[in-house]
């Protein structure tokens, strides 16, 4: 009974993660369309995050000691996550958010493969399934236009997001540090902030802003909480009950996000397609969430059907 209690409570906030994180896009574009640069809405992202995570310590009464052996680990969350953010923000500049939120999605793969190579972790079927279910589901979200040529910049700067957060999570996962997940987010954003400012001096054109106004304030207000310190400590939470590969499958809920709000707050259509792209991802997170529940010959029948009504 408390095995599936702790498996629950690890679905739920790898959900809630995904759904964090998903507002990404909604706080960074408007901060861009006031002519704020990446380093500087990044630089603000994880500045106010380690100060609300501070305030949170200090009320909680943790202890900010590190040992050795923590802080190498942190030090490594830190630099992976400011790689992965500073590279996912770079491609908004090169390509639109959604397809951007697309290719992202390639790090659940990446996890699989990094855990079954590395730490031998067994690849089930129906992780296998999980997994295709979810790409194709995206790749249905994506609504780009036909013709639209891709950047190879930008591209390249998503695959490499992409790779960054996948080896984040499997560092979250194998490391053997126990401390509170406000902890490990505080002083992994805590380094991800130092690399953002070292990042600034890179070029001329990456110089830290002040923030021209309360609009744009409000934006990265919402980056340094939502996407960042929610989604953060939430995933932490979720790797440690039920691990890396299914945390990561159910980042899917990462552009559904973006397409529902896209729907509901902005009045864009909701078409099949994005019907037929949301019920597959939704039943990729079923697979995740019911796991050896459901038999393997069941569902790939359902996905067949479903894919033949498309």
């Amino acid at each position: 009974m408390m095995i599936k209690q702790t498996k629950y409570i690890g679905i739920l906030c790898a959900i809630l993660s995904a759904v964090c994180y998903g507002t990404n896009p909604f706080g960074a574009l408007p901060l861009y369309e006031e002519g704020v640069n990446t380093a500087t809405v990044l630089a603000h992202r994880f500045g106010l995050a380690v100060i609300l995570l501070a305030v949170v310590m200090l009320i909680k009464r943790e202890n900010f000691k590190l040992t050795r052996h923590e802080f190498k680990v942190l030090f490594s969350l830190g630099v992976l996550f400011a790689a992965s953010s500073i590279t996912y923000y770079q491609s908004f500049h090169f390509m639109d958010a959604g397809i951007a939120s697309t290719i992202l999605f390639v790090y659940p793969v990446m996890v699989a493969v990094i855990m079954a190579v590395f730490f031998k972790e067994r690849v089930t079927a129906m992780t296998i399934v999980a997994i295709v279910l979810s790409l194709i589901g995206i790749g249905l979200l994506y609504k780009g236009g036909a013709g639209v040529s891709l950047s190879v910049v930008g591209i390249v700067l998503c695959v490499l997001s992409s790779l960054a957060y996948a080896v984040y999570i499997v560092v979250v996962n194998q490391s053997s540090i126990k401390m509170s997940s406000f902890k490990v987010t505080f002083y992994a954003m805590l380094v991800c902030e130092i690399t953002l400012i070292l990042y600034s001096f890179t070029s001329p054109e990456l110089y830290l802003q002040v923030l021209p106004s309360r609009r744009a304030w409000s934006f990265a207000v919402w980056l340094s909480v939502v996407p960042t310190v929610l989604s953060l400590v939430f995933m932490t939470v979720a790797v440690h009950h039920v691990g890396a590969t299914p945390t990561a499958i159910l980042g899917a809920l990462e552009p559904l996000t973006a397409v529902t709000i896209g729907v509901m707050v902005f009045g864009e259509m909701l078409t099949p397609r994005l019907i037929v792209g949301i019920l597959f991802i939704l039943f990729a997170v079923m697979l995740v969430v019911l796991g050896k529940d459901l038999r393997l010959r069941s569902i790939t029948h359902a996905v067949s059907r479903l894919w033949h009504w498309r």
